[in-house]
């Protein structure tokens, strides 16, 4: 679980996020929501141990967060950023397979526990039917998915996410945030992701943590933040609440 207390970080003179106190990481799924620039990527770069504060602490159980070496992180924590690169020449069983770098490192000799980690990955995400496929060629979802399957074959109790939908369509979108909600739910991992999607954070998050110019505005479960008044404070205009097959759903009204 990851403890956050006086969080300050500034870009160019200008605070980016600002943090009194918060804990993330035990509530399934946790989904960050907010406009561009409000701080959501830069909490996340802190919690994958991409930046550092400018001031204040992050804490990832007893320990500060620098504190482990990066094989040993990796074993808690596994980050999937925004932007994937190209993989080369990868099949998408070999991608996932580099989710296992942070047990066996590079030349390590792999054992049955790494290849079931793999195989179980794969089957997760269900790209089991593309493993011997080069990852590059994959359709979007397809690749999020082989990406994804990469980050299970980890085996870190805590995922990071950063907007894992953001370059898919809507049936691509709501397969992800499924596939990420039934792997908190059925594997016990807990799972942190940036969304821009109202709708897709309150029908597959546990919680939802909203940020507005860097502060937090919002901490709780859908239920409450799926209300006219939070979500015009957060996003600056109009939005009506209509019934859905699974419930409110989000419309600008």
């Amino acid at each position: 679980m990851f403890e956050l207390r006086d969080i300050s970080k500034r870009h160019g003179g200008r605070e980016v996020l600002g943090i009194d106190r918060l804990s993330l990481g035990h509530d399934g799924v946790t989904a960050i929501l907010g406009q561009n620039g409000s701080g959501k990527s830069t909490l996340m770069s802190l919690l994958a141990r991409q930046a550092r504060p400018d001031t204040g602490e992050v804490r990832l159980g007893d320990a500060p967060i620098g504190v482990p070496g990066q094989r040993a992180f990796a074993r808690q924590v596994a980050y999937l950023p925004q932007r994937l690169p190209a993989v080369p020449g990868l099949t998408v069983r070999e991608l996932a397979g580099l989710g296992r770098f942070a047990w066996r490192g590079a030349f390590g000799r792999w054992d049955d526990t790494d290849r079931d980690a793999v195989t179980a990955g794969l089957r997760e995400t269900g790209v089991a039917g593309f493993a011997d496929a080069l990852a590059d060629d994959l359709s979007g979802g397809e690749r999020q998915r082989a990406w994804i399957a990469m980050l299970l074959a980890q085996d870190a109790p805590l995922l990071l996410l950063d907007e894992p939908t953001a370059a898919l369509d809507l049936a691509h979108a709501y397969e992800v945030m499924d596939l990420l909600r039934r792997t908190s739910r059925e594997r016990d991992r807990q799972v942190i992701v940036v969304l821009h999607d109202v709708n897709l954070a309150a029908r597959f998050a546990d919680r939802i943590l909203a940020l507005r110019a860097g502060r937090v505005t919002f901490d709780g479960p859908p239920t409450a933040f799926l209300a006219p008044d939070t979500l015009r404070a957060l996003y600056d205009i109009d939005m009506a609440l209509i019934d859905g097959p699974s419930g409110p759903v989000a419309v600008v009204a």
